[in-house]
């Protein structure tokens, strides 16, 4: 099966509060249920340190052969995960959460023990690399990323540890799979003929969780981990951000989103589900071969790849003047007439990154965002400026900010070339490889969980 793939570009956090965006992070495992621990202490304002009272005895939370994960580590991982997702973070929210995290967990101990034994590693030049990134994601320095973890009660090993498993798996994969069969031609001529015969049919991009069922036995409860993140999600909780924790499928990276598809290139029970669905609406559990499925229609466009209106990509430059969490009258008309004043000075986008750089550089920034990805209630305004117009100032949750459009792009229909078809089909055997690699430890590996 090939699907086109949609290749995200930058994330801003423009519009949205801060989450920790975890797509550098792999594709976690979903985990089975269980007692959870509870998570201790209150949940600390930000600017204040967690009192040390609050962190958990180490005692162990599971055996994974020789090694050992303590209660801690899962207390940790379990507020990153609530944080990454925005679900409350409440006792309730973190008893639903904590067996699949320690599941998690789990896979990650297995996946750096066998990397070990290959001897492959993640030097500190990569781990830099993939956290700078999850906080360039967030608009933070990576410094600040590791205080913004530390207010909400999170060790700084809880995000090393997981960013440190991702990359010696990733290399294991594609250490196995230089060894095997390349893509055949035939498997892309094939393909190619699928793609040319659909073309004339309307497309929908949809985005997917996948939870797998490794023993029959688990059915139910892989079924029951699936309505937990539904609630989540109806809760709150963003479904691309609950796909990167929890999906174990290779879209998990990019947040689920399996690309513009035609229905039939699905199996059955996701085409029958995707036919039916709207965009912006969100599939029940469906089970397929391997596992379950959650979908989630994103958008739908005419036949021939004919890009929609919601797929225009904006450059825009935004300069943000802080506030603090609870700003005084004062505070914030001074932040305001901070906004106001570069309404009148900035003349072009040059302006305003120097200005961002100069006078706000702790939240100022640049880059590319489709319009899709724009919260509802400001499309409208930001469709209306012209190109170098400084917006009206606009009230976020962390300041006040001043936006400017510098271009709009129509993209074109998408035709995707050999290559790209290459490179899908290539991502689709890693996926199965490392499906088939960790069910093959978890098979093999001595497993004491005892919390």
């Amino acid at each position: 099966m090939v699907k086109t793939r949609w290749f995200p570009i930058l994330w801003l956090a423009v519009l949205w509060p801060l989450a920790l965006a975890a797509a550098p992070l792999g594709s976690p495992r979903v985990l089975q249920s269980g007692p959870a621990p509870a998570l201790p202490g209150p949940h600390p304002q930000p600017g204040q340190q967690p009192p040390q009272s609050s962190y958990p005895e180490m005692r162990i939370a599971a055996v994974v052969n020789d090694d050992v994960i303590s209660v801690a580590d899962l207390a940790s991982r379990v507020r990153m995960v609530m944080l990454s997702t925005a679900v409350p973070q409440t006792a309730e929210g973190a008893r639903r959460l904590s067996a699949q995290v320690l599941r998690t967990l789990v896979d990650e101990k297995l996946e750096m023990q066998e990397a070990r034994r290959k001897n492959i590693t993640a030097s500190k030049a990569e781990i830099d690399k993939a956290i700078a990134q999850i906080a360039q994601q967030n608009n933070l320095k990576p410094e600040q990323l590791f205080q913004v973890l530390k207010n909400n009660g999170i060790e700084k090993s809880a995000l090393v540890n997981q960013v440190t498993a991702s990359i010696v798996w990733a290399k294991l994969i594609r250490q196995m799979a230089a060894d095997s069969d390349p893509v055949s031609d035939d498997e892309i001529d094939d393909a190619l003929k699928r793609l040319k015969q659909d073309e004339k049919t309307p497309e929908a991009r949809v985005a997917e969780i996948f939870l797998p069922v490794d023993n029959p036995d688990r059915d139910a409860d892989v079924r029951a981990e699936a309505e937990r993140l539904i609630a989540e999600m109806k809760q709150g909780a963003r479904f691309s951000t609950v796909a990167r924790q929890f999906s174990q499928s290779a879209t998990a990276a990019v947040g689920g989103d399996m690309g513009w598809i035609h229905p039939d290139e699905l199996s059955p029970p996701l085409a029958k589900a995707v036919t039916g669905m709207q965009p912006g609406e969100l599939s029940p559990p469906i089970r397929a071969a391997g596992g379950y499925y959650l979908l989630l229609v994103l958008d739908r466009r005419g036949a021939g790849g004919v890009p929609s209106p919601d797929e225009t990509v904006l450059h825009l430059v935004q300069v943000v003047f802080p506030l603090p969490t609870q700003p005084t009258e004062a505070q914030r008309r001074a932040a305001i007439a901070q906004a106001e004043n570069v309404r009148g000075t900035a003349k072009n986008c040059e302006d305003m990154v120097r200005i961002g750089k100069t006078e706000a550089p702790q939240l100022s920034s640049q880059g590319d965002l489709r319009l899709d990805q724009i919260a509802p209630g400001m499309r409208s305004m930001i469709m209306g400026l012209s190109i170098g117009q400084a917006s009206q100032p606009i009230l976020q949750k962390n300041g006040v900010g001043v936006i400017m459009v510098c271009s709009k792009n129509q993209p074109k229909a998408f035709v995707p070339t050999r290559a790209d078809v290459a490179e899908t089909l290539m991502r689709e055997h890693l996926d199965l490889l490392s499906q088939r690699y960790l069910r093959e430890l978890r098979r093999e590996a001595f497993v004491d969980v005892r919390v």
